[in-house]
């Protein structure tokens, strides 16, 4: 039987956090907030991804960055920390900056699931846009994962055409944008964000189980955007890399995709 661990109040949207552990697997935790799973971490093996969402960036990012080089990583909705304790074990001596709204949340998970030895990351509680003109006005990062996203519920202000020209200036020049998108048929916010997203950027391609692009079910869909074009033999990796079933589409396809 699952075991509570810890519980903490979250001022800002007025739900309990709750860190359990995964009858599942071995050596996991599992981030609630009110009655809904939020994250999962393996804190035996950091490098293992559960949740299909995360794993899905996770597996894209180690197909357009394949080179074991450090990198620079943003994370706009800091949850577990799932990714940035991955990154830690495939992409050494990488550094970190998490932020989140709740500044009860990032304590909490850095005091109840701890970092792996290693990880180099700096928490900041405040909005995931005006972070980005104000403590972070003079950074440029490789990654940004932006996972706030539910669906029209959504905060507006980050999910403009104005916010991801924002997002591209805070990227290198080849940097890359995952967006994590949880949608409700028949996906018109999902197709609002590949419409803001293509604004700023040359490549935006969608990502996620193909009875999603279906448009009939509910779930979440991986939005990445790069100002550089991918070859195509990367956007068919990022397909091969799963979690199956898996579909990518981009360009013409995303296009049928979005249209009524």
């Amino acid at each position: 039987m699952t075991q509570k661990l810890a519980k903490r109040w979250l001022g800002f949207v007025q739900e309990h956090a709750t860190i359990y552990d995964d009858d599942i697997v071995p050596g996991s935790m599992i981030l609630a907030i009110g009655d809904a799973p939020q994250s999962h971490v393996n804190l035996s093996h950091p490098e293992e991804v559960f949740y299909e969402y995360l794993a899905r960036i996770a597996n894209h990012l180690t197909v357009l960055r394949p080179e074991n080089r450090p990198l620079k990583m943003l994370h706009l909705g800091a949850g577990a920390l799932t990714l940035a304790r991955w990154a830690s074990v495939i992409y050494p001596s990488s550094t970190h900056v998490a932020v989140d709204i709740e500044r009860e949340l990032l304590d909490f998970v850095l005091t109840h699931l701890p970092l792996p030895l290693g990880c180099e990351l700096s928490p900041i509680v405040a909005d995931a846009r005006s972070v980005l003109a104000e403590q972070l006005s003079d950074e440029k990062f490789d990654v940004i994962v932006l996972d706030i996203f539910s669906g029209p519920e959504a905060p507006e202000h980050l999910t403009t055409a104005g916010y991801y020209a924002e997002l591209k200036n805070s990227l290198t020049n080849d940097g890359l944008l995952f967006v994590n998108i949880g949608d409700d048929p028949p996906l018109d916010f999902t197709c609002s964000q590949v419409e803001a997203a293509r604004s700023s950027f040359e490549t935006v391609m969608l990502s996620s189980s193909p009875e999603m692009f279906t448009k009939r079910f509910p779930g979440n869909m991986i939005l990445t955007a790069s100002s550089q074009a991918f070859h195509e033999d990367q956007i068919l990796q990022c397909q091969a890399a799963g979690p199956f079933p898996s579909e990518v589409r981009h360009a013409m396809d995303l296009d049928g995709f979005c249209k009524p």
